[in-house]
């Protein structure tokens, strides 16, 4: 059986592929995609995507007439389950429906059914029979619709391979073509496909801008060191691009950049649906009067539902369009590459190599985008979809010295082969791996992260195993360099000092130039009469020490910590004045005058001894005085009490006289 391809009519416009034309990949595992198209007046264009994709286009996705057109409507297939969405069509056709299913599905609706003879029958379909007959040879079975026509005649048909049915309803033929659309949808599941439909007139431009999540792409480098010395080291860089989203790269424009501005994922195309109550329908008709009771309780709330947060969109403008503030061009890679040739044939010179290294072309152009920077590929790149590429970025001349680097972090006693890389271009090296060729051969590889223009880096590639190093340390506490007087306190300045001395030989046949690593302590700091860092960094400082062959050579280190301690100058003794003299700490005329102070402070000892003595004499006469003054109220005139009395009055005169004297003693 033909069924009729008007399912897809006029109703559905003919869809065309907008191509990828720009992507822009990013650090922070985000892509910015540009597709460029042509459209003919009212026509509808696809874009093919993966699940994953999905939630980030619909929060950025832009859509643009050029000439003047109209979008009316962007459609994509639902996330929901396959069954789900066959339940939201007219036909009840589940996922694999056979012949006879397709037309018990259509019954009530008009069909024309033309026969092998050409005879056409035109009706409503009543229904769909299965017949079988039995025969000598076994059992034969077919299937047999019958047709109500216009003046209400009943007619039946085999259906046999040249019987044709066409459904002659416009809006079922529709209703065909979103089954078969849904059910062609399914067959890859992780495919999204997008339909964007114009309104215009004549042929127009349509743009599509959106950023989508895709693999990290990542840089690695090769460094190729000349055999002279006048020339310089050769820096070679690629990146590893991946594309993982629905369809092909061709001929497209590429864009690297090494940042990471912000982004989210929001699931914005999972479909959300509300929680609503069910309320059951009355079982049966009640005709006679209702009463109804009083509510004891409130009504349950409904629970509400739908997306959550809100849309986000738009385009990446500068950021993703490219344009820099400054921009500086890599000494390119090359011409597309060649396949290698037989095994046979004879390795390249070294003069050969370099000479190639000279007469490459820029392919790659580097731009400064605020705090990112971007590679802007020269020319257009083809990647299928998922697949991968190597894409050249970057080659041009650095400024680099060979050395050895040792630092007792390591824990070895050997150095590291090492490259002290002065980037010294306008362009910014991203991090990633690194090999190092030597002499037309491998010497090691490594890690560089992010070199800014005019930074200077070391890049470690392979063990030194020329050169050892050992370390010998010495410590002590150095005697009082500072003595101080300020408002009462007298404050000693010393030192504890420590000695590093680092030992390095050199067994090569080639002198070295090693590259030490001291830890910068705080509070530590160096002595002004030894050796100069090269260079401090975030932690430690950096010596350079030259090693020629077969010889010894030391590195002493020296560092100073102060130490203080503050003693109030009244405080101070003979004892301590001693030991400052001897320390030579302080001179002769400092010792004599803090002689001076512990003589009056002497003195002022003595008087306070004599006051308080005077005191405690004032205090007994006092006590006395109480004790007679108690005493002469208990008598009561008689000769005797007089006597007493007189004695008593005698005894308070004296003591007045002598309080007298204590007092002007004070």
């Amino acid at each position: 059986m033909a069924a009729a391809g008007e399912a897809n009519g006029s109703a559905n416009r003919e869809a065309g592929k907008l191509p990828v034309r720009r992507v822009v990949l990013y650090k922070n595992g985000v892509g910015y995609f540009e597709h460029l198209g042509r459209v003919r007046g009212s026509q509808d264009v696809h874009v093919d995507f993966t699940s994953a994709q999905l939630n980030d286009v619909l929060k950025s996705l832009t859509v643009l007439d050029l000439s003047g057109g109209k979008i009316t409507g962007v459609d994509y297939n639902s996330e929901a389950p396959l069954a789900r969405r066959l339940a939201t069509l007219r036909l009840a056709l589940g996922e694999n429906p056979s012949m006879a299913d397709f037309l018990g599905a259509l019954r009530g609706a008009r069909l024309e059914v033309r026969g092998g003879s050409g005879t056409a029958v035109t009706g409503k379909l009543l229904s769909v029979e299965q017949k079988s007959r039995v025969k000598d040879n076994g059992t034969t079975e077919w299937t047999e619709i019958s047709l109500v026509s216009d003046s209400g005649e009943v007619r039946t048909a085999e259906v046999t391979p040249s019987t044709s049915v066409r459904i002659a309803e416009k809006d079922l033929q529709v209703e065909v073509g979103r089954y078969l659309g849904l059910i062609a949808s399914s067959r890859d599941q992780d495919l999204r496909r997008m339909t964007i439909s114009t309104a215009g007139t004549g042929e127009r431009n349509l743009y599509v801008s959106y950023i989508s999540e895709v693999p990290i792409w990542k840089t690695t480098y090769r460094i190729v060191l000349p055999s002279k010395a006048e020339k310089r080291p050769l820096l070679q860089g690629w990146a590893i691009v991946d594309n993982t989203i629905g369809e092909d790269w061709n001929d497209v424009e590429v864009s690297l950049v090494a940042g990471a501005p912000h982004s989210f994922i929001q699931q914005l195309s999972q479909p959300y649906y509300g929680r609503r109550p069910v309320v059951p329908l009355p079982e049966s008709v009640q005709l006679t009067p209702q009463t109804h009771a009083a509510a004891l309780e409130p009504s349950a709330h409904l629970m509400a539902g739908g997306v959550p947060g809100g849309v986000m969109g738009g385009v990446l403008g500068g950021v993703a369009g490219g344009v820099g503030m400054g921009s500086g061009s890599a000494r390119g890679l090359m011409a597309p590459m060649v396949a290698p040739g037989p095994p046979t044939a004879p390795m390249p010179e070294e003069e050969a190599v370099e000479e190639a290294r000279e007469e490459s072309e820029p392919v790659a152009e580097g731009n400064a985008l605020g705090d990112l920077f971007e590679y802007k590929l020269k020319e257009h790149v083809t990647i299928r979809k998922n697949q991968s590429a190597l894409v050249p970025i970057l080659q041009t001349d650095i400024a680099a010295e060979r050395v050895s680097l040792w630092s007792e972090l390591l824990g070895v006693a050997r150095p590291l082969r090492a490259l002290w890389v002065n980037n010294a271009s306008s362009l910014t090296l991203d991090g990633g791996s690194f090999s190092v060729l030597d002499s037309n051969t491998f010497a090691g590889e490594g890690l560089v992260e992010a070199i800014k223009p005019g930074e200077r880096r070391l890049l470690s590639y392979a063990t030194d195993l020329g050169l050892l190093v050992d370390t010998k340390q010495d410590s002590g506490r150095e005697r009082v360099t500072r003595v101080r007087i300020y408002r009462g306190t007298l404050t000693t300045t010393s030192e504890e000092r420590e000695k590093k001395t680092y030992i390095v030989r050199n067994e090569d046949t080639t002198p070295r130039t090693l590259v030490i690593e001291h830890p910068a302590r705080p509070e530590w700091k160096l002595a002004e009469d030894g050796p100069k860092p090269e260079e401090k960094a975030s932690g430690l400082y950096r010596f350079r020490l030259s090693v020629e062959p077969k010889k010894t050579e030391r590195l002493v280190v020296n560092e100073a910590k102060p130490l203080y301690t503050q003693y109030a100058v009244n405080g101070v003794t003979d004892d301590q004045i001693e030991l400052f003299l001897r320390q030579k700490s302080i001179n002769s005329d400092i010792a004599k005058a803090l002689r001076g102070i512990v003589a009056q402070k002497n003195v002022v000892a003595d008087f306070d001894e004599k006051i308080r003595a005077q005191q405690k004499l004032i205090d007994q006469i006092f006590g006395d005085q109480g004790r007679l003054r108690e005493n002469m109220k208990a008598l009561k005139g008689s000769a005797e009490e007089k006597t007493l009395l007189q004695r008593y009055t005698k005894q308070l005169d004296e003591e007045e006289t002598e309080l007298d004297t204590l007092r002007k003693g004070k």
